[in-house]
């Protein structure tokens, strides 16, 4: 899958001075740093609007002359954010499921002071329960970004939410650990993301029968990812497939609309362990 944008007027000359192979890195990781910050721009202006928790439906009861209708076949999707970050970062990628037949979406939003994965990960479970029961799904799906997949992972793993989690994506996170910025070692959560952390020690035990399907959304230009590969599910336990995108950053994961149109496809298309095993896929984003 391939999206090209427009070009940017100084590329020609960069092409020029630059020998060919090294031009190529640095133009993608050029287009990659502006696509970064320009969507950090626009964050930072919509992260407001989604400080609150999300409003939750009221369930409507239907009258007893009616006939009750089928219920949705797909199941509900849960959204959860990364590391200081909030609900907001998924605007566009509820509108693109929306349009596309996903109705239930819905948002969790946990504290920017959160300390400890394990915690973050049963309020998951509580909130991910009252769907259920709100809606009358047994199963919902799960697209985490950054700290978001790993929070889910763990529920899923450890808290048995493999009976509830039906497939989770997980995008731009450090399934294995991430050495980036040790400075941020000062708060509690990010020390559980470093490699070798009690979290990920857990999250590396065997996991037999696990009955979630995992789908992985890793970039090669992902800041935040050291090593890149952090973000692959490596588990011989667990039904997964690592999908690499090539051409955007950290942020751009859960924004992209070729990322979108990935994600989509993960939730909608139901595969067997050997398959989503054996299967493999990309995305390049020029």
């Amino acid at each position: 899958m391939k999206v090209t944008g427009a070009v940017l007027p100084f590329l020609p000359l960069c092409r020029r001075l630059l020998p060919s192979r090294l031009a190529g890195l640095s133009l993608a990781l050029l287009k990659a740093t502006a696509l970064e910050l320009a969507i950090l721009a626009g964050h930072v202006l919509l992260y407001p609007s989604g400080i609150a928790q999300e409003r939750r439906p009221t369930p409507q009861l239907p009258a007893q002359d009616t006939a009750q209708l089928p219920t949705e076949t797909n199941p509900p999707v849960v959204l959860l954010h990364g590391f200081i970050d909030n609900r907001s970062v998924f605007v566009l990628l509820r509108r693109s499921l929306a349009q596309h037949g996903r109705h239930q979406v819905e948002s969790l939003n946990y504290s920017p002071l959160t300390c400890d994965i394990r915690t973050a990960a049963e309020l998951l479970g509580r909130h991910i329960e009252q769907i259920c029961e709100r809606t009358g799904s047994r199963q919902v799906d799960v697209v985490g970004h950054s700290l978001g997949g790993l929070i889910a992972r763990y529920y899923v793993q450890c808290l048995g939410g493999d009976l509830r989690v039906r497939t989770l994506v997980t995008l731009g996170t450090p399934h294995s650990g991430t050495r980036v910025v040790p400075l941020a070692n000062a708060h509690p959560i990010v020390r559980q993301m470093r490699p070798g952390s009690p979290v990920l020690d857990e999250l590396a035990r065997p996991a037999p029968g696990c009955r979630t399907h995992f789908v992985s959304f890793w970039s090669d230009l992902d800041h935040l990812m050291d090593p890149l590969e952090t973000a692959c599910i490596d588990h011989p336990d667990l039904m997964a497939q690592n999908v690499r995108v090539t051409g955007i950053g950290h942020l751009a994961l859960p924004v992209h609309p070729a990322v979108a149109i990935g994600i989509r496809q993960a939730l909608d298309t139901a595969r067997t362990g050997a398959e989503a095993t054996a299967q493999t896929g990309g995305l390049t984003v020029a």
